[in-house]
């Protein structure tokens, strides 16, 4: 490392031993509230999509989903001579997701030369919580979509897209909510798209996933569909490339040109498995971390020429709402 490097870090390590009331980052402490905020804040920020998804702090490590925001018409009139007006409770609590906050460690080694040409920017600081806030966002899209358990300890090479790492939505979707769930039609295991297949279009296919939506959900003005983008670009443009009729390709510019499918926005998710398309609005997708949980231990290791950076967080995937959901999986074109 470079001494003008050294003297950087030196005062970036100093500042967050400030900021968080200990003598030195050398040794595990707990983030204060506000520099835990501002790490998830720094993380949530760092990517347009988990940006529009919930980061919702819990008091507790575990607990039912607590209801973001009310999903269910209130609107109506009461004759009051008859009776009185009468409150709506809108939240079903037997029918609300459940969490438990996992410890997810994003420790990450920042090796000198990276650092020596960070040092040369005079948002040297601000470029390392940058960095591993990018990183760290990244993450919990690629949980969020792809995991399916919480191992005790994670094997990378064995789970690369960190299905080990904690239950992320679809896997909730896939348990809780099955009947929200199209996986098959009339092949087992394949949901098949096309002229002879089990949806003419990827539109009608997503029509049919909107109808499983609560009624009064199916028209909201936030409703997305998240799809895989070999699904809908390579896969797609290879099916209508051959095609000479202009109707079909009339459809496909239509769909990459407006952004729509069935009339509702798409929009491309970092790590969206393959083969799948998710109907629902990014607000009914959280993650929960419990207050006061982000742990953390820099420490110079000069023998390999790198800094260390342990940072833990304990968090849940919720789903809000499993009547604002619908799920496609196993999807083919033919």
């Amino acid at each position: 490392m470079q001494n003008e490097t050294r003297a950087l870090y030196n005062a970036y390590t100093n500042k967050l031993a400030q900021e968080n009331d200990v003598t030195s980052v050398k040794g595990t402490f707990t983030a204060k509230p506000a520099t835990e905020q501002r790490a998830i804040a720094t993380a949530q920020e760092s990517h347009e999509l988990l940006a529009e998804i919930n980061l919702v702090p819990v008091e507790s490590p575990d607990g039912q989903a607590v209801g973001v925001s009310i999903n269910e018409p209130l609107a109506g009139r009461t004759n009051t001579s008859t009776g009185p007006r009468q409150p709506r409770n809108v939240i079903n609590l037997a029918g609300l997701d459940v969490y438990t906050c996992e410890k997810t460690e994003f420790d990450v080694a920042l090796p000198y030369p990276m650092m020596d040409g960070w040092a040369k920017f005079p948002d040297f600081q601000e470029r390392i919580d940058r960095a591993i806030g990018k990183r760290q966002a990244l993450d919990r899209l690629m949980i969020g979509f792809n995991g399916t358990h919480a191992a005790e300890a994670t094997d990378r090479e064995a789970y690369p897209m960190l299905q080990d790492v904690n239950i992320g939505w679809l896997e909730k979707i896939r348990t809780k909510a099955p009947a929200q769930v199209t996986s098959s039609g009339a092949t087992v295991g394949k949901v098949t798209i096309g002229l002879t297949g089990d949806y003419r279009s990827l539109d009608a296919l997503v029509f049919a996933l909107i109808q499983k939506l609560a009624p009064h959900h199916r028209k909201r003005p936030d409703l997305v569909v998240l799809v895989d983008r070999d699904l809908l670009h390579t896969k797609l443009l290879a099916n209508v490339a051959d095609a000479t009729d202009n109707a079909s390709e009339l459809a496909l510019n239509r769909i990459l040109a407006s952004g729509l499918i069935a009339g509702i926005p798409h929009r491309d998710a970092p790590s969206f498995p393959d083969a799948t398309v998710l109907v629902t609005s990014l607000s009914n997708l959280s993650i929960y971390y419990q207050k006061s949980s982000l742990r953390r231990f820099i420490r110079d290791e000069p023998m390999i020429n790198q800094v260390e950076d342990f940072q833990s967080l304990n968090e849940a995937y919720v789903v809000e709402d499993f009547e604002l959901v619908a799920l496609a999986e196993n999807i083919e074109f033919v």
